[in-house]
């Protein structure tokens, strides 16, 4: 059964008349994203500092976002997490994920580098794969300047961040780099194609749609032959072993969930280690909305645990 918080969230949405994503353009979806902070996110708390860096990317830098928790000094090494926003590669960015890169810190306390990579449709895929590649090398390459320990680095994302974390990982291992430490991976999508049962199951009635799926994966995808790549679609890459362990969190109400699940499943199957986590009342998205959601501030608590414990010396 739905939360009855999440219910009534939703039903606010639809009270307000909060137009779909998918009937808007790609520059108000933004705006709508962003403003949908201001009754769903609680208030952003301190942390020790906040740093604006750049990256460098494939076709010029990429902004970043370097959070230090509480309690922690400015010359102290400190594991970190590399974070990528989710929004359907289409929407989110920096100031989006803003209070859950906060909570994430100060909770595990590990710092947290945000990645502004680059967005559909003005950047169509692989853009955002090649930015969050490049964004995560940078981080281990500069990590001693930094003040990060660079072999207790994971990579984390939530949705289309997710999948990208999930990408970037696969293509570290790949590419015969050093591992990822740890991959946080929060409702990932993980399979372009959107045949398990979950989409139809879930795909109307819950905040992400089909109609937003395909609007994204529109703007994101527009190629269908591309949906089979594996950097759109990691549950299809043919090896999943020898990969960073994973926390794989999904959610009961989400169109997502049954791939989220699949993933977890088949790093399992391959010998990597995975931990799948269920809200089974919840809604796609809903890490974010602590403030109208108790089981947000649940999962963000468990999440920061486990990134601590992973990243632990």
């Amino acid at each position: 059964m739905l939360h009855p918080q999440a219910r009534a969230l939703l039903d606010l949405i639809a009270e307000r008349g909060v137009p779909p994503t998918h009937t808007l353009s790609p520059q108000e979806a933004r705006a709508v994203y962003r403003d949908r902070r201001g009754f769903t996110q609680p208030a952003p708390p301190p942390v020790a500092s906040v740093q604006s860096l750049q990256a460098e990317g494939p076709l010029g830098p990429i902004p970043l976002r370097l959070y230090r928790p509480l309690g922690t000094m400015a010359d102290q090494v400190l594991p970190a997490l590399v974070y990528y926003h989710g929004g359907g590669w289409v929407i989110g960015d920096l100031d989006t994920h803003d209070t859950l890169c906060r909570e994430l810190a100060n909770g595990s306390g590990c710092a947290v580098v945000s990645v502004d990579y680059r967005l559909a449709p003005e950047h169509r895929f692989p853009a955002a794969v090649d930015d969050a590649i490049a964004a995560a090398r940078w981080v281990r390459r500069e990590a001693a300047a930094l003040k990060l320990d660079a072999e207790r680095v994971a990579v984390g994302g939530d949705s289309a961040g997710g999948n990208l974390a999930a990408v970037v990982a696969i293509a570290a291992r790949d590419a015969d780099e050093p591992p990822f430490a740890w991959q946080l991976l929060i409702y990932p999508a993980t399979d372009q194609h959107r045949t398990a049962p979950s989409h139809e199951r879930n795909g109307q009635g819950y905040l992400l749609t089909r109609d937003t799926m395909d609007y994204f994966t529109g703007h994101y995808l527009p190629d269908a032959r591309l949906h089979a790549d594996w950097r759109a679609s990691p549950l299809l890459h043919p090896d999943l072993s020898r990969l960073p362990p994973a926390l794989v969190l999904t959610a009961g109400y989400d169109p997502l969930r049954d791939e989220g699940l699949a993933y977890a499943q088949k790093l399992s199957e391959a010998g990597t280690r995975a931990t799948h986590l269920s809200f089974e009342r919840q809604i796609h998205g809903f890490i974010l909305m602590g403030k109208v959601l108790a089981e947000a501030n649940d999962a963000v608590r468990l999440c920061a645990a486990a990134l601590r414990d992973a990243l632990a010396d």
